[in-house]
């Protein structure tokens, strides 16, 4: 995956778009494959009007503006001198980073999760810049990391994960979680980091502006001396290369040199699963960790992080180790994992949507179904549509059909009684509502199969194909 990775165009496909940019970076993806100590001292003249129009245009045009209030559209409308003027600020070391709007979304958990809406600007050249520095640290980010990488899905980690716990040895899972990563981030090891691949001082110094730059919360402003705004552009990249160095590169020797069995894991950005065939290994490794991660500032938080049984032989000795009647479940990207047995009895790994997002979402659709109550049948049912859609093109994974099924019931019934509620006299019958429902909402089915069965339809397809020829 990384080789294939390494290979993907990182330019976006617009219309502006020539041959020359979606080649630029190649010579520099190359350079880093070749040899994984260069550093690179000349990437600042990547960063051209091509590249600033490409990830303008990658924007949101919806997206919340920043404290200067400059919004997409308003942006646009002098576009092409909007962006010259900012290549030539950038350029001549004129361009200054603009402090991040703080914001907050509601968590599942019921608490809020806080987030820096940075300015227009600072979101174009943000991208620009994590476009270019993908060329270099897509060859180097290990092939168990995930999050946030160009090709890669979380389904694709969920799938690692799940054919990692199946046909390994694995018979321990260490659930862990990073107590606020992006505030945890300490700047001077973020950019002792990155200097290990980049000596360019431009690229560098546009790095420390945003990490210095500050939020901004009830018209005052908070100097960051540690974190990454979540939220950001750059923050998906940076939290990647930190990770990369403090935790990846040392999974990967202690896996090598201390383990005695088998070893899998699997990250998305600072949410890490690692599974162990002994108990002792996970305890050792679990206790090396703590002791690793203090030196970067990090911390797993201790109510959240776990060691529990959990594989092929959970079931048989549950109640052995903690007294429990059946194993421990963990949640790891919107699933709860928990070990299941096929009609023979054999092991299999089962994954449900969690509870909690199950609930969470269902409440959201409510909620907005009773503002929308006056449109038209016709709004209505294209929005509702695209919130099915939406929600199966995530979850529909095997093992999930109730839950998938589950919320389609459930958003017609809303559907049906915010319909109801619009007259007294309605005569709108569930039999009637069915045949709505079915004409607006996708059916529920398995949209992603586990990989030996996507495999066995590739090789049918290409079976099919020779035959034909």
């Amino acid at each position: 995956m990384t080789k294939e990775n390494a290979n993907r165009q990182n330019t976006p496909r617009t219309q502006s778009r020539t041959s020359g940019v979606s080649n630029a970076l190649d010579r520099v993806r190359q350079a880093a494959l070749r040899n994984r100590k260069e550093r690179f001292s000349a990437l600042f003249h990547y960063m051209t009007v091509e590249r600033l129009r490409g990830a303008f245009l990658q924007i949101k045009r919806g997206a919340a503006p920043g404290i200067d209030g400059v919004t997409w559209e308003q942006y646009e409308r002098e576009l092409e001198a909007n962006l010259r003027e900012l290549h030539a600020r950038l350029h001549r070391g004129a361009y200054r980073a603009k402090p991040s709007r703080r914001a907050f979304i509601p968590k599942t958990d019921g608490r809020q999760r806080p987030l820096g809406i940075a300015a227009l600007e600072d979101k174009i050249v943000q991208r620009a810049v994590t476009e270019v520095l993908n060329a270099v640290y897509e060859v180097d980010f290990a092939a168990f990391s995930y999050g946030f990488r160009p090709g890669r899905s979380a389904h694709e980690a969920l799938d690692a994960l799940a054919v990692g716990i199946r046909f390994k040895k694995i018979s321990w899972i260490f659930d862990a979680d990073v107590r606020d990563f992006f505030g945890s981030i300490n700047h001077e090891w973020m950019i002792r980091f990155l200097e290990h691949r980049i000596a360019d001082r431009r690229m560098l110094r546009l790095i420390r502006k945003w990490l210095k730059a500050g939020v901004i919360e009830n018209g005052e402003w908070t100097a960051a001396d540690e974190g990454s705004p979540q939220g950001a552009s750059i923050s998906p990249l940076l939290a990647n290369v930190y990770l990369h160095y403090a935790l990846d590169q040392w999974v990967q020797w202690w896996r090598r040199n201390v383990a005695r069995g088998d070893v899998i894991i699997v990250r998305w950005a600072d949410d890490f699963v690692v599974g162990f065939q002994y108990e002792a290994d996970a305890k050792r490794f679990g206790e090396q960790l703590r002791g690793r991660f203090r030196k970067f500032s990090l911390e797993l938080h201790p109510d959240k992080t776990r060691l529990i049984r959990f594989g092929r032989f959970a079931r048989r000795d549950a109640g052995r180790f903690d007294g429990r009647r059946k194993p421990e479940s963990f949640n790891f990207l919107g699933f709860t994992h928990y070990c299941g047995a096929t009609r023979t009895g054999t092991f299999r790994i089962c994954r449900i949507t969690m509870k909690r997002r199950f609930t969470a979402k269902l409440l959201g659709v409510k909620v907005e179904l009773r503002k929308r109550m006056h449109q038209s049948l016709a709004d209505q049912g294209r929005w509702l549509r695209a919130v099915v859609r939406g929600y199966l093109a995530y979850h529909a994974i095997p093992g999930n059909w109730e839950a998938i099924g589950g919320f389609r019931t459930q958003v017609a019934r809303y559907w049906y009684r915010t319909l109801r509620r619009r007259s007294q006299k309605t005569r709108l019958t569930w039999e009637h509502m069915a045949k709505i429902v079915q004409n607006w909402f996708p059916p529920a089915r398995i949209l992603h199969p586990w990989p030996e069965q996507r495999m066995e339809r590739m090789v049918a397809i290409i079976r099919g194909k020779s035959r034909m020829r």
